[in-house]
């Protein structure tokens, strides 16, 4: 009977020992998990880790501090010798679209509502919301599909769209478009 009990209660501390090891590995993979995202987004931004953590990024334009940070972002579409301007928000995915400037790209309409086109890189969807409801003007990223998508017509509720910013005039512009058109976006001075 003692060898019986023995035997359990050195079963039960090396199962103990075994699930904690378990344990201990998962916690230390989930942490060089996120740091490998982490490198991998500021290593697609062009910064390096010590950059990251200490804020000494080369561009002000996107890495200032404080609420307005990205208040005067602007970016420009250009179509059809026509000019869209769009005042971007203050958000990752924001960021990280803004890194990819300039860009050339196909638009075509959808579902009688937005203008949408596919930009080669996926975006960060870093603190998005879990989905938004676009007005009017809205320029966004639909992450499931990873297009991007500007609004002419009133929609609703839609799961996984981040809002990059909004046209400040001229949504009348892209609305009139038929069929497909190119669209040359950058960064406004």
């Amino acid at each position: 009977m003692k060898k019986t009990v023995q035997w359990i209660l050195l079963s039960l501390i090396v199962s103990s020992i075994f699930l904690t090891a378990c344990n201990s590995m998962t916690n230390e993979e989930n942490t060089t998990s996120k740091e490998d995202m982490t490198n991998h987004q500021n290593s697609k931004q062009g910064v390096t880790a010590d950059e990251s953590n200490n804020g000494d990024s080369q561009d002000s334009t996107l890495d200032q501090d404080g609420p307005d940070a990205m208040e005067d972002i602007r970016i420009k579409l250009t179509f059809n010798n026509e000019e869209v301007i769009v005042n971007m928000d203050d958000n990752p995915t924001s960021k990280d679209f803004l890194s990819l400037l300039p860009l050339t790209l196909t638009f075509e309409d959808y579902a009688g509502t937005e203008k949408i086109s596919y930009p080669s890189n996926k975006l960060s969807t870093e603190e998005a919301p879990s989905g938004i409801d676009p007005a009017v003007g809205d320029f966004t990223y639909y992450a499931p599909w990873g297009n991007l998508a500007i609004y002419y017509k009133d929609f609703g509720y839609s799961n996984g769209l981040i809002k990059l910013g909004e046209i400040e005039s001229g949504i009348e512009k892209l609305e009139n478009l038929n069929g497909n058109f190119t669209v040359t976006i950058e960064k406004v001075d």
